[in-house]
């Protein structure tokens, strides 16, 4: 917004020249008119100059009949008062943004809520070259871009919720795609990990637990209101979104510092002008491009299917224990549907504390109820245990008749687990049939270790095993575990497989991964490099 004079100036012009007056033909030349636009409109609309009337008649012949005024010493000539055209005063709810090009009816409710998205845009444009890196980058990447769209309708109704009940931004209910894709299992190198990608240390700060039952960083709900109690709290210090974003992925200390720096130097200290890592530079670009495209998406060939402008889950209270494929069951939906709703689970039962409730999409409550009312069986099929001195998993996994890979699965073992008196692992209940049935996937995310060059994409086929394809190309299954984010292998899924470690008999159409993959928002999905 232009800086706009401010009217004092033009008043002591007015002032000054109503001083000089020593007749009425003299004042008369005065531009009386104080309203600020007036010189403006004159100067850009002549017709619509107000015309000066000639005095009435009656008032002449009172101006004759009157005595002469005093003698009054008359000032040294002076030239007249230039008029000064003055800009109107526009305050910030005045100011006018560019109409975008995909029409919105800002006074009708929005029934898409790709629109209502749109409505609630209130953040500054960031003018920067990144930004078209970036909208180039989002508009070659289509399939991707489909991806996570499609991903989001599980959760970004709830997230704009959420931001409006704050009066914050919707440029907000974004930010997932900058962190995670919309991937809820997504999991960095620095071991930041859900929508929202909160570090451990973070994660605690705002009460997100982190527990052998599950892991509340990834906990949509949960998640979502920590990130905004955290975007808030950072907006409340800067008083600017652009540097509290920065703050959000670089941390407010990190930002703290670049802004002093600037200061002590007599820099501006806006985002643009601080020295900031090249990631948290190119952070906000990417929300920015992100924004342009929602805003016009027919410009970068982009399209947006209307996502319903309604709640798509709802909570809904657990039992004290439930195995989760059963829980599905109830709901009549897969598991891996369940899962992408209560991602923050790390077992194949829904147990403790921090899991008494359970998310489900709003037309599934009815038949959840339903069945689990008319359900007389164990709503269970593990047990907690808590290993004691002489056992051992092979000989545990022999007494409940369960595979010893699938009980590692189930307790998300590596070979880096420690295990032995003291550890807590769930074991199958006797007569349950559990060991014979396929496991739902392992939930916690693997620690992604420094890129190595030469990664594959092994795409599983029908029939094909864990065991199978460690074989083939030479690796450990615990490799494989470590890897990928792997549970019961589906056919089309996707696993990472390096080269340093991986030398292939017969790779099925392996696809390659590039060695420069991102530093930080690493995708439990293994999307290829750069596309985070």
């Amino acid at each position: 917004m232009k800086k706009v004079e401010p009217l004092t100036e033009n008043l002591s012009k007015l002032l000054a020249a109503a001083a000089m007056c020593v007749s009425a033909a003299a004042c008369s030349q005065i531009p009386w008119n104080s309203d600020p636009g007036s010189a403006r409109n004159e100067e850009t609309s002549p017709a619509a100059a107000p015309a000066v009337s000639a005095p009435a008649p009656a008032a002449v012949a009172a101006s004759a009949a009157a005595p002469a005024p005093a003698p009054v010493a008359l000032l040294p000539a002076a030239r007249p008062t230039p008029v000064v055209p003055v800009p109107p005063v526009v305050t910030p709810q005045e100011t006018k943004e560019p109409e975008p090009a995909h029409s919105i009816d800002l006074a009708r409710p929005a029934d898409d809520l790709w629109d209502r998205i749109r409505k609630g845009f209130a953040m500054a444009d960031l003018e920067s070259p990144l930004v078209g890196v970036r909208e180039r980058w989002y508009a070659s990447q289509p399939e991707y871009l489909k991806r996570m769209i499609e991903r989001s309708k599980l959760y970004l109704y709830y997230i704009v919720e959420e931001v409006e009940k704050r009066g914050m931004p919707t440029e907000i209910a974004l930010l997932p795609m900058v962190e995670s894709a919309f991937n809820p299992m997504a999991y960095s190198r620095s071991h930041a990990s859900g929508l929202w990608q909160f570090i451990p240390s973070t994660g605690k700060t705002f009460k997100l637990s982190q527990n052998w039952w599950a892991d509340s960083r990834r906990d949509v709900i949960a998640s979502t209101n920590a990130a905004l109690d955290y975007l808030q709290a950072l907006y409340e210090l800067h008083g600017d979104w652009h540097l509290a974003l920065a703050s959000y992925n670089y941390g407010e200390n990190g930002v703290a510092r670049a802004i002093e720096r600037n200061r002590a130097r007599g820099l501006p200290t806006d985002y643009l002008s601080l020295k900031m890592p090249p990631e948290t530079r190119g952070y906000v670009p990417k929300l920015q491009a992100l924004k342009n495209i929602i805003l016009n998406p027919e410009a970068f060939g982009a399209s947006f299917e209307p996502i319903p402008n309604e709640p798509y889950f709802v909570t809904v209270p657990t039992p004290s224990a439930i195995d989760i494929r059963l829980a599905a069951t109830f709901a009549e939906m897969s598991v891996d549907e369940l899962i992408a709703l209560n991602p923050a689970l790390n077992r194949p039962m829904i147990s403790g504390p921090h899991t008494q409730t359970l998310v489900l999409p709003a037309d599934r409550v009815d038949a959840f109820q339903r069945n689990i009312d008319a359900y007389d069986q164990p709503l269970t099929s593990w047990q907690p245990y808590t290993m004691k001195g002489g056992d051992s998993l092979d000989r545990l996994a022999a007494k409940h008749a369960i595979a010893l890979s699938k009980l590692k699965l189930a307790n998300g073992i590596t070979s880096r687990t420690r295990v032995g008196p003291g550890f807590q692992l769930l074991l199958p209940l006797k007569g349950s049939g559990v060991g014979a049935q396929p496991l739902p996937a392992v939930f916690r995310p693997p620690v992604h270790s420094a890129p190595r060059r030469g990664g594959l994409v092994h795409v599983v086929r029908k029939g094909e095993t864990l065991y199978g394809i460690s074989r083939r190309y030479r690796v450990s299954t615990d490799s494989l575990l470590r890897w990928n984010h792997v549970g019961v292998l589906t056919t089309g899924q996707r696993l990472i497989i390096y080269r340093a470690r991986a030398k292939a008999r017969k790779p099925v159409n392996p696809v390659k991964i590039s060695a420069a993959q991102p530093k930080q928002n690493v995708v439990a999905s293994l999307l290829p490099a750069g596309q985070q």
